[in-house]
């Protein structure tokens, strides 16, 4: 098989490369520091009680060796698709397909979640309406570019980075707070850990933006390896602050039982004046996770198009934008028509269970780099590769059943396709 990078960035039909290493970091934490930190915390203390603490660690570490097994292979196949180009390089065609499909399907109900998340907080009466009219205006800057994208992802993350910072101050210098609530772990069981690191990595996942990006990054082979980790240490710190600080103030039972655990926390902090404030941020954290979810599906569809795992009409190149318009387009229907009919707010486990397959293979594509490809440490795809397997098998029954049939079906898809292709050669 041939292992040699691709030349996408000088085909005809690429994309424009803009992005530098600030603009990647950005549009990575765009995606981690969204409505994942509003919307899993509560799922994981239910889980794990004040045991949450450590399987956020537990989640840190998959994403770190997640992370660095994506940041090698992203410098050595700087092209649209990320894992699914990994996989189909390093492993063959048919791992390849089973990752993006995975995470096309799993991210795409996930846009629909945060399309949601946008409606049920900025107006609660018309939560549809509002999440298509988010979908439509988001796939409406997106086709313009992705630099216009990155600009917009840098403001809405300043924004939520200083809701979630006013949070934090607020609860920890209320008289409120109780250090003896983060008696990590007591209350919680091995499965509960597990399954609440599972959980919580929903919130890490997005630093594969950046690798699904790698077409348009200057330089991927120094820009990607640098803005990954950046991005995953920005994020961690940011999570480990809020979850101590919410913990202090509700408690595991009261985190556990929470709908809206910052604006509770705030409430609970004897700061009312934040609560109006935080779900604004909640509102714009799920725009900002929407934005950038978008681009990456849109450029999975991309490349799996032009490999005709996806109907090859995807795969067009805006000769003016230089964007992949008609993946966008495709995306951005699909995502509004299920935020127009259905309630997806609890896919955080089926989203989690998706990318953490994908991940598995991108750590088992690293392990098959050489020392002159820039293998990381063997350790790294070891530990990343069983991490996914048993974050993802930990998950709620419905997640796992419903994943593992969604995995299924993509095999199915790709074992027509191969019969059919063999029969018209």
């Amino acid at each position: 098989m041939d292992k040699s990078p691709p030349a996408a960035g000088n085909a005809p039909e690429a994309l424009r490369r803009t992005l530098g290493v600030p603009d990647a970091v950005v549009i990575g934490l765009g995606s981690m520091i969204g409505a994942g930190i509003f919307a899993s915390l509560a799922p994981a203390a239910r889980a794990a009680g004040s045991g949450l603490l450590i399987g956020l660690a537990l989640a840190a570490v998959v994403a770190y060796c997640n992370a660095t097994s994506s940041a090698r292979l992203a410098a050595r196949y700087p092209a649209s698709g990320g894992t699914y180009v990994y996989g189909r390089e390093r492993l063959g065609e048919f791992w390849g397909h089973l990752a993006g499909w995975a995470f096309v399907v799993g991210k795409t109900a996930s846009c629909a979640a945060m399309a949601l998340t946008v409606g049920s907080y900025a107006w609660p009466g018309q939560a549809h309406a509002v999440a298509v009219a988010a979908v439509v205006a988001l796939t409406a800057v997106n086709y313009a570019g992705v630099q216009r994208s990155a600009l917009l992802t840098r403001a809405i993350v300043a924004l939520v980075l200083a809701v979630l910072a006013a949070v934090v101050v607020a609860s920890l210098t209320s008289g409120t707070t109780d250090a003896a609530r983060l008696d990590v772990g007591s209350d919680a069981s091995f499965g509960g850990v597990l399954q609440a690191a599972g959980l919580l990595f929903f919130a890490f996942a997005g630093y594969a933006r950046i690798a699904t990006l790698g077409e348009e990054v200057r330089d991927p082979a120094r820009t990607i390896p640098r803005a990954i980790p950046i991005a995953l240490g920005i994020a961690l710190v940011v999570y480990v602050l809020v979850a101590v600080s919410v913990l202090t103030v509700l408690g595991p039972d009261g985190l556990a039982g929470a709908t809206a655990p910052l604006a509770d926390a705030a409430r609970a902090a004897g700061a009312d004046r934040l609560v109006p404030l935080v779900r604004v941020g909640a509102a714009i954290a799920a725009l900002g996770s929407l934005l950038a979810l978008i681009l990456g599906v849109s450029r999975t569809t991309l490349a799996m198009a032009r490999d005709r795992h996806l109907p090859h009409v995807l795969a067009a190149v805006h000769p003016r934008f230089r964007v992949p318009h008609r993946a966008e387009l495709a995306v951005g229907a699909v995502v509004a028509v299920v935020a127009a009919t259905a309630d997806v707010r609890g896919a955080i486990g089926f989203s989690s269970f998706g990318v953490l397959v994908y991940y598995a293979v991108a750590n088992a594509s690293a392990w098959t780099l050489t020392v002159a490809e820039g293998r990381p440490a063997r350790i790294v795809p070891v530990v990343g590769l069983a991490g996914c397997l048993v974050l993802a098998f930990a998950l709620p029954a419905s997640s796992v059943i419903g994943g593992a049939a969604v995995l299924a079906l993509g095999a199915a898809v790709y074992g027509v396709r191969r019969a059919v292709t063999a029969r018209t050669r």
